[in-house]
């Protein structure tokens, strides 16, 4: 068995916010591959199943607030008997500039709490991972705090979209042909200037 996690804070107060890209992202690959039927709660996520590839997986959206992510996730990889090489994590990343979309295979977890607190519950930095890139907040703006847990702007929201389903699209690719594939699909995306990524 193979998941999809997507990481975000549970709650309509928190849906369209930066820090829920992730679940965004696990959602449109729901949408795209999902079997049906209603989302259920299990080992405290809301889980539902998906097909794609082949395989029948578990798209998962841990319901504890962002920073105890893991023990969710540590739960579901008992009870289906996963490891964390099974995972494929979708989660806001400050560090990358607004709208990129990058893939890793391992890697620590960057001040991001709720990969860290996956990191800690499972033991291990080798889970691989999509990073959807919100940006940082002008300095004028305040702290990162207030930043991944505001909604996006007016100006942002085309483009929210078009991130999303690249996400989405980033986890196809690494599920179907692989991490190493992946990256070299998302990772090597040039920028608007014209310069490798």
């Amino acid at each position: 068995m193979r998941a999809v996690i997507g990481l975000g804070n549970p709650g309509e107060r928190y849906a369209r916010t930066r820090h829920n890209v992730g679940f965004m992202a696990a959602e449109t690959f729901l949408d795209r591959h999902g079997r049906g039927g209603a989302a259920r709660i299990e080992s405290g996520a809301l889980v539902a199943e998906a097909r794609w590839a082949g395989a029948t997986l578990l798209v998962a959206r841990p319901q504890l607030m962002m920073n105890l992510s893991g023990p969710p996730v540590l739960a579901l990889c008992r009870r289906h008997r996963m490891d964390a090489a099974d995972l494929v994590i979708a989660y806001d990343d400050a560090d990358l500039p607004f709208g990129r979309v990058r893939v890793r295979p391992d890697g620590r977890a960057a001040g991001h709490n709720g990969m860290a607190s996956i990191v800690e519950a499972l033991g291990t930095e080798a889970i691989p991972r999509v990073r959807i890139g919100i940006g940082r907040p002008p300095r004028e703006k305040g702290g990162l705090a207030g930043h991944v847990l505001e909604g996006f702007s007016a100006g942002e929201v085309e483009a929210v979209g078009t991130m999303i389903a690249e996400a989405a699209e980033a986890i196809e690719v690494l599920l179907r042909d692989g991490v190493k594939e992946a990256m070299n699909r998302f990772n090597r995306r040039r920028d608007e200037g014209g310069t490798e990524a």
